[in-house]
């Protein structure tokens, strides 16, 4: 695992296999379930094998993807934040999820911004969308605060549910 950068109260760095416990317990909270979905992830194997074909993979075919958001005085990981390239999006989107008992705090919105600046900086990406569901309210603040703005909505290919889409310009 490798730090790619720090914010006043988090680290965010890749994922290993040592985040297995980390996974199983964040793909399985409530509001992972209802916003994200259903993974299948029920056990220490299942985790390991979505690190091992997700998260690792995406580092390996892209050189971005989901960070470990890690608390800077604990080492206690409580999120994920980071990139993500979909098919049917032109550009990545910023995509994040927080264990219930780290959410209300602020650490999406400094991860989110740390995110951003890491993108522009260090990636050079001209710009980023995001998508959420409607009733996620507290995602659509988050992005609203982030600077994103609201472009209007987008079915997925093979989804049934229309997502909000967002962009930000990052002024390369």
């Amino acid at each position: 695992m490798k730090v790619l950068f720090e914010t006043p109260r988090l680290q965010l760095r890749t994922f290993a296999s040592s985040d297995d416990t980390f996974i199983l317990e964040l793909l399985n909270t409530p509001s992972w379930l209802q916003y994200i979905g259903d993974r299948q992830i029920k056990t220490l194997a299942d985790a390991q094998r979505y690190i091992l074909n997700n998260l690792l993979r995406l580092y390996a075919e892209q050189g971005y993807g989901a960070w470990v958001v890690v608390l800077k005085d604990t080492g206690k990981p409580i999120g994920i934040c980071g990139l993500f390239k979909r098919k049917y999006l032109e550009q990545p989107d910023l995509g994040f999820a927080f264990l219930p008992e780290a959410e209300g705090q602020g650490y999406g919105y400094e991860a989110a911004t740390g995110t951003l600046a890491y993108t522009k900086q260090q990636l050079e990406l001209p710009r980023l969308f995001a998508i959420t569901q409607p009733d996620n309210h507290r995602s659509v603040r988050l992005l609203e605060r982030s600077g994103f703005t609201l472009q209007g909505t987008i079915q997925p290919p093979g989804e049934l549910t229309e997502l909000m889409l967002f962009n930000i310009e990052l002024g390369l």
